[in-house]
């Protein structure tokens, strides 16, 4: 009755803060609360032919504070619906937080595993963390269980840090990977086994920091992708470089051969997931149709957060499909689904030169467009588009033939200082891209997910039109499309 009692305040909270809230940043298609804040996906699963996204959510402010679990489903990845609130903090278990977790599906009954966070002296930030589970036959109402927690204390050699879990089955048994540092401060992904997700067995450690990738490994994910294991990892504490993690905390992954049997993950590199500022604690799940799907935190750490003077803070990017290359490098995509947003096409053009601009005029902040450039068989030394505002504002994305950089510039859009992220493309040919603006966000898949930048912008103005441009020479391009979507949350 307690915690019964305690969701309904909270989501008394929520609708108060609702009712106040300022809109004028709220995204149209992206999964966000109601109101207040939000960061870390959590137990994303596909259960009885829906899709449930959980996350990170604090329904009282909308700052960080004690987490609990919001919760929202939809049947196409497309139209989101918000639930009630899945978990609520206090219990023995979870007396500061329900931190970042995983679902399962344990033979029809939907099962969240997850970090209980404990603070022994807060104001030091010094804490513990054990692993607990909740269950639920319905996928809405979730019931702690007794034997909280299932893992109550982290190995030997661990510091304090010790949450995150990712669980999956594999044969008979199930497997749970956990974000740890040891008391060096060394970032690491340890492993559980279990029979039932209650008895736990420590196996040992999958992968750990080589010295360069940070003090502390969050929310990991361990899968398998055209028949090579995944391991992705948000490490903190990594040092810039180059145009490289250049976010206060990074998002990516190892690719590599698991043996169970042993224990041991040979791996290649970590390669950096996303090149923009907004994208963070990555989870996946596999759909119905077999897809390896994924959410990131569409937001970061002391990062520019003008929405929190608004009644709400955060979000969750667009789905991304993950596919494997064959030179082992994961791209990602946006599903087929995506194409339900879209309200109205604007009238496009094919096999054009630019010598300096074109225009297409739009109205709105919610839009799609696709274009490629021919680089081969032109000139210029730089081409890209500028999304432009009704006066001033305007969002770059550009192509340098000689360097090979693409850059993302939203210093123009709303974010003044820090605005620019750039990476190095291997094309020659063709450079294609398919870009989602929203009206805080726009998330670029670049060569069909060759890359991806994924950041948060701010602009007071509404799009006036996209303008395509050339410098020092002429640009060709291909095709380009434009569509208006939908607003889902109205």
């Amino acid at each position: 009755m307690l915690t019964q009692k305690k969701k309904q305040q909270a989501e008394a909270a929520l609708q108060s803060a609702k009712e106040n809230m300022n809109t004028r940043f709220r995204l149209g298609y992206h999964i966000m609360a109601p109101a207040n804040w939000i960061n870390d996906p959590n137990g994303l699963i596909y259960f009885n032919n829906e899709y449930h996204v959980f996350y990170q959510h604090h329904p009282y402010d909308e700052n960080w504070g004690p987490m609990h679990w919001g919760h929202v489903k939809s049947k196409d990845l497309v139209h989101w619906e918000h639930l009630p609130i899945a978990l609520v903090p206090g219990d023995d278990c979870d007396r500061d937080g329900c931190f970042s977790g995983s679902a399962v599906d344990n033979d029809g009954e939907l099962t969240l595993i997850y970090t209980g966070h404990h603070y022994i002296d807060k104001e030091k930030d010094i804490f513990y963390q054990n692993q607990n589970i909740a269950t639920s036959e319905d996928g809405i109402t979730f019931k702690k269980s007794n034997l909280n927690p299932v893992v109550a204390i982290p190995p030997q050699d661990s510091g304090h840090h010790f949450r995150d879990p990712k669980v999956w089955r594999h044969g008979d048994s199930w497997y749970m990977i956990i974000g740890n540092a040891t008391k060096e401060e060394i970032g690491r992904v340890i492993l559980y086994k279990s029979s039932d997700l209650c008895d736990w067995e420590y196996v040992g450690v999958v992968a750990e920091s080589d010295g360069t990738h940070g003090y502390m490994w969050e929310c990991p994910d361990f899968f398998e992708l055209n028949g090579k294991q995944v391991l992705l990892v948000s490490p903190q504490g990594m040092k810039a470089d180059g145009n490289k993690y250049r976010n206060l905390f990074q998002t990516g992954y190892f690719i590599g051969e698991y043996d169970y049997g042993r224990n041991d993950y040979q791996h290649g590199v970590f390669t950096e997931l996303d090149n923009g500022h907004d994208f963070y604690a990555v989870q996946t799940f596999l759909d119905g149709q077999g897809r390896r799907i994924a959410f990131g935190w569409m937001d970061m750490w002391e990062s520019p957060m003008p929405t929190k003077e608004d009644g709400w803070c955060g979000a969750l990017t667009l789905p991304r499909v993950l596919t494997l290359s064959e030179d082992d490098k994961i791209y990602m995509n946006p599903p087929e689904e995506m194409i339900l947003l879209r309200e109205a096409q604007i009238d496009g053009f094919n096999d054009k030169l630019v010598s300096e601009s074109y225009l297409v005029e739009t109205e709105g902040k919610l839009i799609e467009f696709q274009t490629e450039f021919d680089i081969k068989h032109t000139d210029a030394e730089i081409r890209g588009i500028r999304i432009r505002g009704k006066k001033e504002e305007q969002t770059i994305l550009s192509f340098n033939k000689i360097t090979g950089i693409f850059t993302l510039d939203c210093s123009q859009s709303g974010r003044h200082d820090d605005g620019i992220r750039s990476i190095k493309l291997d094309t020659d040919n063709n450079l294609s891209l398919r870009v989602f603006i929203d009206r805080s966000s726009i998330e670029v898949f670049i060569n069909e997910g060759q890359a991806t930048m994924t950041s948060r912008t701010y602009p007071k103005e509404d799009i006036f039109g996209v303008e395509v441009f050339a410098e020092n020479g002429t640009a060709h391009v291909n095709e380009f499309n434009l569509w208006k979507l939908k607003d889902i949350w109205n």
